[in-house]
């Protein structure tokens, strides 16, 4: 069986809210899902916006070997010919062989959203692809709220597939526009649609009753041989079937012939790529490309994996570009620590009771709000004083952080720091416009002459948590930091009642940790 592949996140997509792309953004992420073999990429509606025009005339300067760009419009308008109406004629300024038209498959849209009549609506379907065709262009025809309008009208329905056949469209898309279908019902009218009409059939599903993945499957089961999607299901209100759900299904699951095997290897990469450039946090709860989407955390199963781990995994994450995470926390059990142990390269040599004790010790700290599945950096550094007796590269002698403020004038704080490294004594100060700034400036500057490497350090989030807020302002308090050197970036934790120590606890982690990944933990840097 193969299955067709049509990606819409450059126009669908990009109507969910809070999403927009520049022309230089869409001609990347096209770019990208060529590299990957998706049939069909559609670019835009050239006719609706400047932007998506550029980017077609952009677009002809890229390779388009592996896939179709296509370019979307909607029929010509009530009462028109397609000769002179301007949408037709700018989808055909666009330049592409493909074009996606849609038209009303729902008596509904017809009399109450384009206030015309069932057979006006039929025409301008039937009119628009004909002379589209007549063009030299390839049509794929989207029936807008065709399920919804098949279950209302279903003669009417076929009327308008029949229209667009009729016109010489070579695909039949039928859309869930609502995004409210069942999958059964998406099942059962694809497979009657298919014994009615030759041509081949598409399905594009939105994900309002979170069944749009579900809903595509069902349709590749009734017939369809085309699926349209989203990377990550962008899309309006509640999004677009999700691609990156869809492809291994299809492909691992239903042994169907997609993309190119090998190239699902890249999905989540794709997946993160596509969210970095919405500027958009990427889920970590995604299926398949999330970072969450293989990741253990209960003892019991952690144990399970070891041995085997298909016993708590449906896919080999690999096969998706993903990777396997156990996660340590209060939830833990022993094995736990013994695979990330194992994951660290470290001596395991009679390490049963050694792992039960930092277990302990980690529940013990986390009962106190300490939170290291999110604070790899610092658990990193706990396993290696555990089993390679690692040592950090700089000691606290003693710190002091002093703030002022003065009627009229800005908050001023100044951090003095005292640390031995090696057999040194390092003794500075430094200014910042609060503590913690103090506090990292000063740490830094004590250590930059001694470790070069700081200097490449940057933290790139800081994030602060109330963990008993009835405590009021004597309330401990999570500090979260995220550092990165500009290739790879950490977390690292502290935990106290106090802000300022919390915050040193997780600032001196975090370049500890930095220097650990470099193997430089101790001794001038060159």
């Amino acid at each position: 069986m193969a299955v067709k592949i049509y990606d819409t996140t450059l126009r669908d997509g990009t109507q969910g809210e809070g999403i927009s792309f520049s022309v230089d953004d869409k001609l990347k992420i096209a770019g990208r899902l060529v590299q990957m073999g998706f049939h069909w990429v559609e670019g835009g509606w050239p006719g609706s916006n400047p932007k998506d025009m550029e980017f077609f005339q952009r677009a002809r300067e890229q390779e388009w070997a592996r896939s179709h760009l296509t370019a979307f419009s909607s029929t010509c308008r009530v009462g028109q010919r397609p000769e002179t109406d301007v949408i037709i004629q700018a989808l055909l300024e666009a330049g592409t062989y493909w074009v996606t038209v849609f038209g009303k498959s729902w008596d509904l849209h017809v009399t109450e959203a384009l206030n015309t009549t069932l057979d006006e609506n039929l025409r301008i379907i039937r009119e628009t692809i004909a002379y589209l065709v007549q063009q030299g262009r390839q049509v794929i025809f989207d029936a807008e709220h065709f399920f919804d309008g098949y279950k209302a009208n279903p003669d009417y329905a076929r009327a308008v597939l029949a229209a667009a056949r009729d016109g010489g469209a070579s695909w039949l898309v039928l859309c869930d526009t609502n995004g409210g279908s069942l999958p059964w019902e998406v099942q059962e009218i694809t497979r009657q649609i298919g014994q009615e009409f030759a041509l081949p059939l598409g399905i594009h599903c939105h994900n309002d009753g979170e069944l749009a993945v579900a809903n595509s499957l069902a349709a590749v089961q009734g017939g369809a041989t085309m699926v349209q999607g989203t990377i990550n299901g962008f899309g309006e209100r509640c999004g677009n079937a999700n691609l990156c759900s869809i492809l291994p299904n299809l492909t691992f699951k239903m042994a169907a012939e997609t993309i190119p095997r090998e190239q699902l290897a890249h999905l989540t990469e794709l997946s993160r790529y596509v969210s970095e450039l919405a500027n958009l946090h990427h889920p970590n709860n995604l299926p398949f490309v999330g970072k969450s989407a293989f990741a253990h955390k209960g003892g019991i199963h952690v144990s399970a994996i070891l041995k085997n781990p298909g016993t708590y995994e449906h896919l080999n994450p690999e096969l998706v570009g993903n990777e396997r995470r156990v996660l340590v926390s209060e939830l833990s059990g022993a094995s736990n620590i013994v695979y990330k142990a194992e994951e660290l390269g470290l001596d395991l040599d009679n390490i049963s009771a050694e792992a039960r004790a930092i277990l302990q010790e980690i529940k013990e700290l986390e009962h106190q709000g300490f939170q290291f599945e999110g604070a790899e950096g610092t658990l990193e550094l706990m396993l290696r004083r555990a089993f390679e007796n690692y040592q950090y590269p700089f000691n606290l002698v003693a710190f002091r952080v002093i703030n002022e403020k003065r009627e009229g004038e800005r908050f001023h704080s100044e951090a003095v720091i005292k640390l031995q490294v090696g057999d040194e004594i390092i003794h500075t100060a430094a200014e910042g416009n609060g503590p913690v700034n103090a506090l990292d400036r000063c740490l830094r500057k004590a250590l930059e002459g001694v470790y070069p490497a700081i200097r490449e350090m940057q933290l790139s989030d800081y994030k602060v948590r109330v963990l008993n807020e009835k405590a009021g302002t004597e309330a401990n308090v999570r500090v979260l930091i995220e550092t990165t050197d500009g290739h790879d970036s950490w977390n690292t934790v502290g935990v106290s009642e106090n802000i300022i120590e919390a915050s040193w606890q997780a600032l001196v982690d975090s370049l500890a940790y930095g220097l650990l990944k470099r193997k430089k933990t101790s001794g001038p840097q060159e």
